[in-house]
Formats: C-alpha cells, structure tokens, sequence
C-alpha cells in the first residue's frame, strides 16, 4: 500500500516505510520523523521553481515530472521497497494539494 502525508502530520503505525520525497529537508523535522530520504527522485529544481505549485500548470507539471521519473535511476530504491510489499508513505512537506508526492503516487499506481 502507497500513502502519502505531510511530514508535519503524526507517525501512524500502518505508515511502514516513511519515505521524504521533497528535494529540499522540511524546517522543524528531526531525522527520527523520516527512515529514508530520497531526494533523487524529487522534481528537478528547475521544474519545481518552474511549477510553483501552480494548479493552473498541474497537468504540464505531472507530465513533465513523470518523463524525469522514467529517466532516472534512483527510481529503482523506491521499486525494491514497493516489491517487497511493505506498506510505504511518501512524505512531502507542501501545503499545496498539488505536489510532487501526489504526482509520485499517480505515477507508481499507473506504472507499477
């Protein structure tokens, strides 16, 4: 099972792997909030200051993200982990409802 949640919010037990897929840390997030941090496969820094968490550029974003997502190949961690079919949540630390972990989820639930 794929989740997706605030860093800010609480540690549930069924969370499993809490994995922080934002580029930058979040302020205020000790490393005990976190088991993995990959940044890798956050969006490029051009794309994420292009975006701006933008809703009006949501679609042109996710596109763009997930043809960064099939070319890279730190993808292959986060693949292992959801293989072995241990329950993982993707951690962002945006307000915004239109973020990389959301598009990060669409993406694994169509592709694999």
């Amino acid at each position: 099972m794929i989740k997706i949640k605030r860093v800010y919010d609480p540690i549930e037990k069924d969370d499993g792997i809490r994995i922080l897929v934002d580029r930058l840390w979040p302020r205020g997030i000790g490393k005990n909030k976190v088991d993995l941090w990959l940044k890798d496969i956050a969006p490029s820094d051009e794309l994420r200051k292009w975006y701006g968490h933008d809703p009006n550029k949501w679609d042109e974003f996710k596109r763009k993200y997930f043809e960064e997502l099939d070319a890279n190949p730190k993808m292959s961690i986060l693949l292992q982990l959801i293989r072995k079919g241990e329950n993982i949540t993707l951690l962002y630390a945006s307000k915004s409802p239109y973020n990389n972990a959301v598009a990060l989820k669409e993406y694994l639930e169509k592709r694999y």
